[in-house]
């Protein structure tokens, strides 16, 4: 392949098929990629012009250079999606979590106790208490209220960040994002027997949080929220149905910017979970958004079987 190769082709080509991965973001067009061999090289630069960034694209090149040499060939319409290709090793693993359900429906992530309550006795399936305090007594009192919020519902509880406080609470898991990877214990949260799901934004994080064998990995965000500064360009459609499609073996929560008017097409990449934050707690009615937006998913659910 090396003597025949023409890269400015197969970089053309790429773009050219994989338009629906295309982000508004700043990368840098015509930077040498690293050293690779031809397949590397041209789908790295196809990657950084459709808008990964540059750890997202190494890991695109990779994976593109290991199915040519799997399948014999090169192909530009072939986006990688085999785990085998990004070194995703198969389940179940020795360091896995617990599992949760494949489909966790409406996940809400609220601010304070009483709210995970409130939306508990509206029926929404999975919740997670996102709970900002730098006073550890507050954060015990409000994870403790939550644990006892969800109690003779149906709802799982998560608990955003604060893992040690969620062990001592006996919630059903903890929520960690990327930061909080660098200093949580998961060894610790996995002997305590309670669930673990993990943030992601790209293909770098996602294969970062493979490593842990976690209960879920939420994928985001898709659309442009206003509730976090994201370091990343929200990720679209194209590249949910990607990320989905490589991570099937997992429980997947789709989050960021998501409401009536794109949930159809979210549900659409075979996510089993929809996260929504705005959704709910900016609505004139919580109860009543939260009721339409669970009817949406069964009625999703129901089109897609």
């Amino acid at each position: 392949m090396s003597t025949t190769f023409d890269n400015v082709s197969a970089i053309q080509a790429i773009v050219a098929a994989h338009s629906a991965l295309a982000v508004d973001h700043a990368h840098i067009v015509g930077k040498s990629p690293p050293a690779g061999n031809a397949a590397y090289q041209a789908s790295f630069q196809a990657a950084r012009i459709l808008g990964f960034i540059e750890t997202d694209a190494h890991c695109i090149a990779t994976a593109w250079h290991r199915q040519s040499e799997r399948l014999g060939r090169f192909d530009p319409d072939h986006w990688p999606s085999d785990p085998i290709d990004f070194d995703i090793q198969p389940q179940p693993r020795l360091n896995g979590f617990p599992p949760c359900p494949r489909d966790l429906g409406l996940y809400a992530v609220l601010p304070t106790a009483q709210w995970v309550a409130r939306m508990a006795q509206s029926g929404v399936t999975t919740l997670q208490l996102r709970f900002k305090s730098d006073i550890q007594a507050d954060i015990e009192r409000e994870i403790n209220a939550a644990v006892r919020g969800v109690q003779g519902t149906q709802a799982l509880l998560f608990i955003n960040d604060h893992w040690q406080a969620a062990i001592r609470a006996g919630a059903y898991g903890v929520h960690l994002g990327q930061e909080d990877l660098d200093g949580a214990n998961v060894d610790a949260i996995r002997a305590a027997g309670l669930r673990l799901g993990i943030s992601t934004h790209g293909y770098a994080e996602m294969l970062r949080a493979d490593q842990f064998s976690p209960s879920y990995i939420a994928m985001g965000a898709v659309f442009p929220t206003t509730l976090k500064k994201m370091q990343t360009a929200p990720q679209g459609i194209g590249r949910l149905q990607q990320y989905a499609k490589l991570l099937r073996h997992y429980s997947l929560v789709a989050i960021g910017g998501i409401d009536h008017s794109n949930l159809s097409n979210v549900l659409d990449c075979q996510v089993g979970s929809v996260g929504v934050v705005r959704a709910l707690i900016a609505a004139a009615s919580p109860e009543m958004a939260a009721a339409e937006l669970m009817a949406a998913l069964r009625t999703g659910r129901m089109a897609q079987s």
